[in-house]
Protein backbone atom coordinates (compact mmCIF):
# COMPACT_ATOMS: atom_id res chain seq x y z
CA UNK A 1 0.00 0.00 0.00
CA UNK A 2 2.89 2.37 0.72
CA UNK A 3 3.98 2.49 -2.95
CA UNK A 4 0.37 3.19 -3.95
CA UNK A 5 0.12 5.87 -1.30
CA UNK A 6 3.50 7.30 -2.37
CA UNK A 7 2.37 7.56 -5.96
CA UNK A 8 -0.93 9.14 -4.91
CA UNK A 9 1.08 11.70 -2.95
CA UNK A 10 3.24 12.47 -6.00
CA UNK A 11 0.16 12.59 -8.21
CA UNK A 12 -1.59 14.95 -5.80
CA UNK A 13 1.54 17.11 -5.65
CA UNK A 14 1.90 16.99 -9.43
CA UNK A 15 -1.69 18.06 -9.95
CA UNK A 16 -1.41 20.91 -7.43
CA UNK A 17 -1.33 23.61 -10.11
CA UNK A 18 -4.33 22.14 -11.92
CA UNK A 19 -6.11 21.66 -8.61
CA UNK A 20 -5.45 25.26 -7.59
CA UNK A 21 -6.85 26.56 -10.84
CA UNK A 22 -9.95 24.34 -10.65
CA UNK A 23 -10.64 23.87 -6.97
CA UNK A 24 -10.18 27.41 -5.68
CA UNK A 25 -12.59 28.68 -8.34
CA UNK A 26 -15.06 25.86 -7.81
CA UNK A 27 -15.01 26.17 -4.05
CA UNK A 28 -15.81 29.86 -4.39
CA UNK A 29 -18.84 29.07 -6.55
CA UNK A 30 -20.02 26.12 -4.47
CA UNK A 31 -19.66 27.84 -1.13
CA UNK A 32 -21.30 31.03 -2.36
CA UNK A 33 -24.81 31.97 -1.39
CA UNK A 34 -25.90 32.39 -5.01
CA UNK A 35 -28.48 30.24 -6.70
CA UNK A 36 -27.98 27.57 -9.35
CA UNK A 37 -28.66 29.72 -12.40
CA UNK A 38 -27.09 30.44 -15.80
CA UNK A 39 -24.36 32.55 -14.20
CA UNK A 40 -23.46 29.64 -11.89
CA UNK A 41 -23.07 27.25 -14.84
CA UNK A 42 -21.16 29.81 -16.92
CA UNK A 43 -18.62 30.40 -14.16
CA UNK A 44 -18.20 26.67 -13.68
CA UNK A 45 -17.74 26.18 -17.42
CA UNK A 46 -15.02 28.83 -17.53
CA UNK A 47 -13.07 27.22 -14.67
CA UNK A 48 -13.15 23.77 -16.29
CA UNK A 49 -12.07 25.09 -19.69
CA UNK A 50 -9.17 26.96 -18.05
CA UNK A 51 -7.90 23.65 -16.65
CA UNK A 52 -7.80 22.26 -20.21
CA UNK A 53 -10.72 19.95 -19.76
CA UNK A 54 -11.70 21.35 -23.15
CA UNK A 55 -14.85 22.93 -24.55
CA UNK A 56 -16.59 19.76 -25.73
CA UNK A 57 -15.91 17.75 -22.59
CA UNK A 58 -16.85 20.68 -20.37
CA UNK A 59 -20.16 21.02 -22.23
CA UNK A 60 -20.86 17.32 -21.66
CA UNK A 61 -20.03 17.60 -17.94
CA UNK A 62 -22.19 20.74 -17.52
CA UNK A 63 -25.13 19.12 -19.34
CA UNK A 64 -24.89 16.04 -17.10
CA UNK A 65 -24.71 18.27 -14.04
CA UNK A 66 -27.82 20.19 -15.11
CA UNK A 67 -29.72 16.91 -15.54
CA UNK A 68 -28.65 15.64 -12.12
CA UNK A 69 -29.53 18.94 -10.44
CA UNK A 70 -32.99 18.77 -12.01
CA UNK A 71 -33.47 15.07 -11.18
CA UNK A 72 -32.43 15.51 -7.56
CA UNK A 73 -34.23 18.86 -7.19
CA UNK A 74 -31.06 20.47 -5.88
CA UNK A 75 -31.26 24.12 -4.90
CA UNK A 76 -27.96 24.79 -3.10
CA UNK A 77 -24.68 25.18 -5.02
CA UNK A 78 -22.81 23.33 -2.23
CA UNK A 79 -24.72 20.14 -3.08
CA UNK A 80 -23.39 20.24 -6.65
CA UNK A 81 -19.75 19.62 -5.74
CA UNK A 82 -20.04 15.84 -5.45
CA UNK A 83 -22.28 15.67 -8.53
CA UNK A 84 -19.60 17.48 -10.52
CA UNK A 85 -16.87 15.12 -9.28
CA UNK A 86 -19.05 12.11 -10.16
CA UNK A 87 -19.75 13.51 -13.62
CA UNK A 88 -16.02 14.00 -14.29
CA UNK A 89 -15.33 10.48 -13.02
CA UNK A 90 -17.89 9.12 -15.51
CA UNK A 91 -15.84 10.54 -18.41
CA UNK A 92 -12.81 8.50 -17.45
CA UNK A 93 -13.63 4.83 -17.06
CA UNK A 94 -11.09 2.33 -18.40
CA UNK A 95 -12.12 -0.69 -20.47
CA UNK A 96 -11.88 -4.00 -18.62
CA UNK A 97 -9.22 -5.32 -20.99
CA UNK A 98 -7.06 -2.17 -20.80
CA UNK A 99 -3.99 -4.14 -19.68
CA UNK A 100 -4.73 -7.47 -21.38
CA UNK A 101 -1.47 -7.16 -23.33
CA UNK A 102 0.53 -7.85 -20.15
CA UNK A 103 -0.60 -11.47 -20.09
CA UNK A 104 -0.13 -12.26 -23.77
CA UNK A 105 2.79 -12.54 -26.14
CA UNK A 106 2.72 -8.91 -27.17
CA UNK A 107 4.37 -6.50 -29.56
CA UNK A 108 3.90 -3.06 -28.06
CA UNK A 109 4.54 -0.05 -30.30
CA UNK A 110 5.17 3.28 -28.60
CA UNK A 111 4.76 6.37 -30.76
CA UNK A 112 4.94 10.10 -30.08
CA UNK A 113 6.75 13.24 -31.18
CA UNK A 114 10.24 14.10 -29.90
CA UNK A 115 10.43 15.65 -26.48
CA UNK A 116 7.30 14.13 -24.94
CA UNK A 117 9.15 11.50 -22.92
CA UNK A 118 8.59 8.64 -25.36
CA UNK A 119 11.93 6.83 -25.07
CA UNK A 120 11.93 7.34 -21.30
CA UNK A 121 8.42 5.84 -21.11
CA UNK A 122 9.59 2.79 -23.08
CA UNK A 123 12.45 2.34 -20.60
CA UNK A 124 10.21 2.74 -17.55
CA UNK A 125 7.61 0.32 -18.91
CA UNK A 126 10.32 -2.23 -19.69
CA UNK A 127 11.65 -1.93 -16.15
CA UNK A 128 8.25 -2.32 -14.56
CA UNK A 129 7.21 -5.30 -16.67
CA UNK A 130 10.59 -6.96 -15.99
CA UNK A 131 10.08 -6.45 -12.24
CA UNK A 132 6.71 -8.22 -12.59
CA UNK A 133 8.58 -11.27 -13.88
CA UNK A 134 8.02 -10.72 -17.61
CA UNK A 135 10.70 -11.44 -20.17
CA UNK A 136 11.03 -8.12 -22.00
CA UNK A 137 12.96 -7.03 -25.10
CA UNK A 138 13.11 -3.41 -26.31
CA UNK A 139 13.68 -2.33 -29.90
CA UNK A 140 15.30 1.00 -30.80
CA UNK A 141 13.29 1.68 -33.96
CA UNK A 142 13.50 5.46 -33.55
CA UNK A 143 16.60 5.40 -35.76
CA UNK A 144 16.12 9.02 -36.77
CA UNK A 145 17.96 10.26 -33.66
CA UNK A 146 21.21 8.82 -32.34
CA UNK A 147 20.24 10.22 -28.93
CA UNK A 148 17.11 8.03 -28.85
CA UNK A 149 19.18 4.89 -29.43
CA UNK A 150 21.71 5.86 -26.74
CA UNK A 151 18.97 6.81 -24.28
CA UNK A 152 17.10 3.54 -24.80
CA UNK A 153 20.33 1.52 -24.44
CA UNK A 154 20.89 3.23 -21.09
CA UNK A 155 17.33 2.42 -19.93
CA UNK A 156 17.66 -1.19 -21.15
CA UNK A 157 20.87 -1.62 -19.14
CA UNK A 158 19.23 -0.10 -16.07
CA UNK A 159 16.18 -2.35 -16.43
CA UNK A 160 18.39 -5.34 -17.30
CA UNK A 161 16.46 -6.19 -20.46
CA UNK A 162 17.78 -7.05 -23.93
CA UNK A 163 17.85 -4.32 -26.56
CA UNK A 164 17.84 -4.71 -30.32
CA UNK A 165 19.36 -1.69 -32.05
CA UNK A 166 21.14 -0.70 -35.24
CA UNK A 167 23.01 2.46 -36.10
CA UNK A 168 21.41 5.86 -36.61
CA UNK A 169 19.69 6.17 -39.99
CA UNK A 170 18.96 2.43 -40.31
CA UNK A 171 15.61 1.31 -41.65
CA UNK A 172 13.24 1.11 -38.63
CA UNK A 173 11.43 -1.87 -40.20
CA UNK A 174 14.75 -3.75 -40.32
CA UNK A 175 15.23 -3.14 -36.59
CA UNK A 176 11.69 -4.43 -35.95
CA UNK A 177 12.41 -7.49 -38.12
CA UNK A 178 15.46 -8.35 -35.97
CA UNK A 179 13.59 -7.57 -32.75
CA UNK A 180 10.55 -9.70 -33.60
CA UNK A 181 12.70 -12.67 -34.50
CA UNK A 182 14.74 -12.22 -31.33
CA UNK A 183 11.52 -12.05 -29.27
CA UNK A 184 10.32 -15.29 -30.84
CA UNK A 185 13.60 -17.17 -30.45
CA UNK A 186 14.05 -16.02 -26.84
CA UNK A 187 10.38 -16.65 -26.07
CA UNK A 188 9.97 -13.09 -24.77
CA UNK A 189 6.65 -12.09 -23.24
CA UNK A 190 6.66 -8.49 -24.43
CA UNK A 191 8.58 -6.70 -27.16
CA UNK A 192 8.42 -2.91 -26.69
CA UNK A 193 9.30 -0.89 -29.79
CA UNK A 194 10.37 2.75 -29.60
CA UNK A 195 9.40 4.37 -32.90
CA UNK A 196 10.00 7.78 -34.46
CA UNK A 197 7.18 10.28 -34.34
CA UNK A 198 7.56 12.95 -36.99
CA UNK A 199 4.09 14.42 -37.18
CA UNK A 200 5.24 17.32 -39.33
CA UNK A 201 5.70 14.78 -42.08
CA UNK A 202 2.68 12.57 -41.63
CA UNK A 203 3.02 10.86 -45.00
CA UNK A 204 6.49 9.50 -44.15
CA UNK A 205 5.41 8.55 -40.65
CA UNK A 206 2.36 6.71 -41.98
CA UNK A 207 4.49 4.84 -44.50
CA UNK A 208 7.04 3.91 -41.83
CA UNK A 209 4.37 2.62 -39.44
CA UNK A 210 2.69 0.66 -42.25
CA UNK A 211 6.02 -0.96 -43.11
CA UNK A 212 6.60 -1.86 -39.44
CA UNK A 213 3.07 -3.23 -39.25
CA UNK A 214 3.64 -5.42 -42.32
CA UNK A 215 6.85 -6.83 -40.83
CA UNK A 216 5.14 -7.72 -37.53
CA UNK A 217 2.10 -9.22 -39.29
CA UNK A 218 4.31 -11.34 -41.55
CA UNK A 219 6.92 -12.40 -38.98
CA UNK A 220 4.80 -12.69 -35.85
CA UNK A 221 1.12 -13.06 -36.84
CA UNK A 222 0.14 -14.58 -33.46
CA UNK A 223 1.42 -11.63 -31.41
CA UNK A 224 -1.09 -9.49 -29.54
CA UNK A 225 -0.76 -5.89 -30.70
CA UNK A 226 -0.80 -2.81 -28.52
CA UNK A 227 -0.06 0.75 -29.71
CA UNK A 228 0.41 3.50 -27.16
CA UNK A 229 0.91 7.17 -28.01
CA UNK A 230 2.93 9.30 -25.59
CA UNK A 231 1.64 12.82 -24.98
CA UNK A 232 3.11 15.64 -22.93
CA UNK A 233 0.53 16.76 -20.34
CA UNK A 234 2.02 20.24 -20.14
CA UNK A 235 0.95 21.00 -23.71
CA UNK A 236 -2.78 20.77 -22.92
CA UNK A 237 -4.96 21.09 -26.01
CA UNK A 238 -1.92 20.50 -28.24
CA UNK A 239 -1.66 17.02 -26.76
CA UNK A 240 -5.29 16.40 -27.74
CA UNK A 241 -4.57 17.58 -31.31
CA UNK A 242 -1.51 15.29 -31.49
CA UNK A 243 -3.53 12.31 -30.28
CA UNK A 244 -6.07 12.98 -33.04
CA UNK A 245 -3.35 13.13 -35.69
CA UNK A 246 -1.62 9.97 -34.50
CA UNK A 247 -4.97 8.22 -34.42
CA UNK A 248 -5.23 8.93 -38.15
CA UNK A 249 -1.92 7.21 -38.90
CA UNK A 250 -2.03 4.32 -36.41
CA UNK A 251 -4.62 2.29 -34.58
CA UNK A 252 -4.03 3.65 -31.08
CA UNK A 253 -5.14 1.45 -28.20
CA UNK A 254 -4.07 3.72 -25.36
CA UNK A 255 -2.26 6.81 -24.17
CA UNK A 256 0.72 7.48 -21.91
CA UNK A 257 0.36 10.98 -20.48
CA UNK A 258 3.68 12.31 -19.18
CA UNK A 259 4.85 15.38 -17.25
CA UNK A 260 1.66 15.79 -15.25
CA UNK A 261 3.77 17.06 -12.37
CA UNK A 262 3.86 20.81 -12.33
CA UNK A 263 1.31 21.59 -15.02
CA UNK A 264 -1.92 23.55 -14.66
CA UNK A 265 -3.29 21.61 -17.64
CA UNK A 266 -3.91 18.26 -15.92
CA UNK A 267 -7.53 18.40 -17.04
CA UNK A 268 -6.32 17.28 -20.46
CA UNK A 269 -6.44 13.67 -19.19
CA UNK A 270 -10.21 14.06 -18.89
CA UNK A 271 -10.57 15.71 -22.31
CA UNK A 272 -8.57 12.99 -24.09
CA UNK A 273 -10.64 10.14 -22.68
CA UNK A 274 -13.94 11.90 -23.19
CA UNK A 275 -13.39 13.28 -26.69
CA UNK A 276 -11.27 10.61 -28.36
CA UNK A 277 -12.61 7.57 -26.53
CA UNK A 278 -8.99 6.41 -26.27
CA UNK A 279 -8.12 5.39 -22.70
CA UNK A 280 -5.25 6.98 -20.82
CA UNK A 281 -3.44 3.83 -19.61
CA UNK A 282 -0.36 5.29 -17.93
CA UNK A 283 0.51 8.62 -16.38
CA UNK A 284 3.91 10.02 -15.50
CA UNK A 285 4.61 12.42 -12.68
CA UNK A 286 8.40 12.48 -12.55
CA UNK A 287 11.72 11.08 -13.71
CA UNK A 288 12.07 7.93 -11.59
CA UNK A 289 11.22 4.51 -12.95
CA UNK A 290 8.17 4.19 -10.66
CA UNK A 291 6.92 7.68 -11.54
CA UNK A 292 5.11 6.12 -14.49
CA UNK A 293 2.07 4.22 -13.26
CA UNK A 294 -1.10 2.64 -14.54
CA UNK A 295 -3.82 5.21 -14.77
CA UNK A 296 -6.36 4.99 -11.97
CA UNK A 297 -9.33 7.26 -12.78
CA UNK A 298 -10.53 7.31 -9.16
CA UNK A 299 -7.12 8.25 -7.77
CA UNK A 300 -6.78 10.90 -10.48
CA UNK A 301 -10.11 12.56 -9.71
CA UNK A 302 -9.46 12.29 -5.97
CA UNK A 303 -6.07 13.98 -6.43
CA UNK A 304 -7.61 16.61 -8.67
CA UNK A 305 -10.27 17.55 -6.14
CA UNK A 306 -8.19 16.77 -3.06
CA UNK A 307 -10.69 14.10 -2.02
CA UNK A 308 -9.14 12.08 0.78
CA UNK A 309 -10.00 8.40 0.87
CA UNK A 310 -9.29 5.90 3.65
CA UNK A 311 -6.44 4.49 1.58
CA UNK A 312 -4.54 7.75 1.48
CA UNK A 313 -5.11 8.91 5.04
Amino acid sequence: MSEKKGFFGRLAAGLAKTRNSIVSGIEAIFSGSGSIDDDFYEELEEILIMADIGVNTTSTIIEQLKEKVKENKIKEPAECRQLLIDSIREQMSLPEDAYAFEDKKTVLLVIGVNGVGKTTSVGKLAGQLKSEGKKVIVAAADTFRAAAIEQLTEWANRAEVDIIAQKEGSDPAAVIFDAVNSAKSKNADILICDTAGRLHNKKNLMEELRKIDRVITREYPDAYRETLVVLDGTTGQNALAQARQFDEVAEISGIILTKLDGTAKGGIAIAIQSELKIPVKYIGVGEKIDDLQKFDPDAFVNALFDVKTEQEE
